[in-house]
């Protein structure tokens, strides 16, 4: 698992767009970003999902998803966050990167551990950021996840699974001196919960303690799933932060992450008969049954 798994669904992540007055067009692992945040991180106020219809967003293209672990790897490796797609100031931590031939499996124990990579899963990576100590306040860690599966369902039972986990053990120990307690999940699929965005997201929220940095501090974390790609994103708070200003340092992420795997391999969702198309006209096909 990540520091905090590779997994919450901060509502406000999902939603880049709707939630968020803008949000990065792009990063790399050097901290460069090719677009700019709202001013601050703004947040803006919901829509509310009573009313607000789900938006018609690029659906995850089978065809265009990695079929090889050498394929997932290098897609990867051009989706997962990197410094600058974070808050200003937010650099490497050190482990940077995880181990690409394993990945965090909690036991019955509620213990996190890592292991080899089951067959369902191409390739995996988990990298590891801080925002150092500044102006009174403590370190804050944050990670971020980037799994390909074979297949969308196989991507749809991790979400599942950690949902079950969350329900099981409610206090986890992710390493030696390190663990999460008081989580609670929530889950929310397409158009549930203020999510217009991701096809499934799960939401985690709790608190950190280390021996070493102390606590318990505010601890979120969001998952979301794409076609066969499931992504995350998490964050562990210092001393002096509350969890709206953890919100802020980490609320570009994910939605980057997603941003950048509809380009890679999404495609315009098919109208349905009867429905609206994209552009706000009436499918050919409805149109002909309404002569």
């Amino acid at each position: 698992m990540t520091y905090a798994k590779g997994r919450p669904g901060w509502a406000t992540l999902a939603v880049c767009g709707v939630l968020l007055t803008g949000c990065t067009g792009g990063g790399d692992g050097d901290g460069k970003k090719g677009g700019q945040a709202s001013p601050g991180g703004a947040v803006v106020a919901a829509p509310d999902p009573a009313v607000s219809p789900v938006p018609a967003v690029k659906e995850a293209d089978p065809g265009q998803q990695p079929r090889t672990p050498a394929q997932a790897r290098a897609l990867i490796a051009k989706l997962i966050a990197g410094p600058g797609d974070f808050t200003a100031g937010v650099r490497k931590a050190t482990p940077y990167e995880s181990d690409p031939g394993t990945w965090s499996v909690l036991r019955r124990n509620c213990v996190w551990n890592r292991e080899r990579l089951p067959r369902d899963v191409l390739a995996t990576l988990t990298r590891h950021f801080e925002l150092p100590p500044a102006a009174g306040k403590g370190r804050v860690r944050l990670s971020a996840t980037v799994t390909f599966h074979r297949t969308g369902a196989e991507a749809a039972w991790e979400q599942a699974r950690m949902v079950e986990e969350a329900l099981h053990c409610d206090e986890q120990v992710l390493r030696q001196g390190e663990r999460l307690t008081k989580l609670m999940p929530q889950p929310a699929r397409l158009g549930e919960a203020a999510n217009l965005y991701s096809e499934d997201s799960l939401m985690e929220s709790g608190e950190c303690v280390s021996d070493e940095h102390g606590g318990p501090y505010p601890y979120t974390w969001q998952q979301v799933t794409y076609g066969s790609m499931v992504a995350s994103a998490s964050v562990c708070g210092g001393r002096g932060y509350d969890i709206r200003q953890l919100m802020k340092i980490v609320v570009n992420a994910l939605p980057t992450m997603q941003i950048r795997a509809r380009e890679e391999f999404g495609r315009e969702p098919e109208a349905k008969a009867g429905s609206p198309s994209p552009t706000g006209t009436v499918s050919p096909s409805a149109a002909k049954e309404g002569e």
